[in-house]
């Protein structure tokens, strides 16, 4: 909740845009952060960057990997000049650490956040989210829309990852190419694979107990794979360049990002795909509420969303929603996490033997 300091500070911003916009739509103007997040007057954009020039910048964490929340930032940027977009990106539980220390420090810089499933929900259990409106929303599924009440929102899901299978094509001929799980137990591969040794291993690990069941990844450690302490990113240039022939934890952007590259390299999926989904959500205690907002909304709306979609992965991903898998879906953040230390045991099993 905001201080009294903050509040008047907060209030003495309002009037003085309510007087300087006297041509605004008449729709009574929010007095709060909470009324600020569900206005949905028709002048929610202009009164949003008049808010957000006054603040300045807005201080947004993400999780996403690869170049494309460096390009948003810019063509945010572009589009609001007057409006600096500071980038803290890390993993989500380099983000989660960093929020939980700003509350207990009571000093608060995330405005807005872009990340995960399992970071989201953890931050909505915590009371660290504020749920919002968005004159975007329409565009996206029920189904993408963590559904508070009254057309409120804690987070819209925008972007969608799936891991699978990626492959040295110099290496490794069509025909031997794996096309399920069942196939990686193949002889031909054993000592040529590598897993990233983290979260997106450990969610492939998850996806395979699922398909297979535990006995299978027994079966699948006897292949002597090799844990590669970079990130999924990285081991996807391991595999274009040969050192690891193929990966079981390589996305389909990451492939298609090489391959563009000149990179030899393929991408299947198996029978169960592991999918990352990233939303957008306003940080409870935003110091800059309305750049907050304006960043959320330019993430939801068409302009934001050409930044992350890659034509050249759009047919692949309608075929991939029929076995695409949320490894956190119906589980709290704290159930999500015990079954994440359970996969990641079982994936560095491997290096017992």
């Amino acid at each position: 909740m905001f201080s009294s300091v903050r509040y008047f500070g907060f209030a003495i911003l309002f009037a003085v845009l309510n007087v300087a916009t006297t041509s605004w739509s008449q729709t009574k103007k929010p007095n709060s952060l909470a009324e600020l997040a569900r206005y949905s007057g028709a002048d929610r954009e202009q009164m949003l960057l008049a808010g957000a020039k006054a603040e300045g910048k807005v201080v947004w964490f993400t999780s996403f990997t690869g170049s494309s929340y460096k390009e948003l930032a810019h063509s945010f940027e572009t589009k609001y000049p007057t409006v600096k977009v500071e980038i803290y990106r890390a993993a989500n539980k380099e983000l989660q650490t960093k929020l939980m220390a700003e509350i207990q420090a009571n000093h608060h810089l995330a405005d807005s956040i872009e990340s995960t499933l399992p970071l989201l929900k953890a931050l909505r259990e915590s009371g660290m989210l504020i749920p919002y409106a968005s004159p975007y929303a329409g565009r996206y599924s029920a189904a993408a829309r963590e559904t508070k009440n009254n057309g409120l929102f804690y987070w819209i899901i925008h972007r969608e990852s799936y891991n699978g299978v990626g492959y040295n094509t110099d290496i490794i001929p069509p025909a031997s190419v794996p096309k399920s799980f069942a196939d990686l137990l193949k002889p031909q591969f054993k000592g040529k694979m590598g897993f990233a040794n983290g979260d997106t291993g450990a969610r492939m690990i998850g996806a395979m107990v699922k398909a297979k069941g535990e006995e299978y990844v027994k079966k699948l450690n006897a292949q002597n794979y090799s844990l590669q302490s970079i990130s999924a990113r990285a081991v996807a240039d391991l595999v274009a360049s040969g050192e690891v022939e193929l990966s079981p934890t390589i996305s389909l952007e990451h492939a298609v990002e090489v391959k563009s590259k000149g990179g030899p390299i393929g991408w299947v999926p198996m029978e169960l795909v592991p999918t990352n989904a990233g939303g957008a959500a306003l940080i409870e205690q935003a110091p800059h509420p309305y750049a907050a907002l304006l960043m959320v909304d330019f993430i939801l709306s068409p302009r934001g969303q050409k930044i992350f979609s890659d034509p050249s992965l759009a047919n692949s991903a309608k075929e991939l929603v029929s076995r695409r898998w949320y490894p956190e879906s119906g589980l709290t953040s704290a159930q999500y996490e015990d079954r994440l230390e359970q996969w990641l045991k079982m994936l560095r099993d491997v290096k017992r033997k």
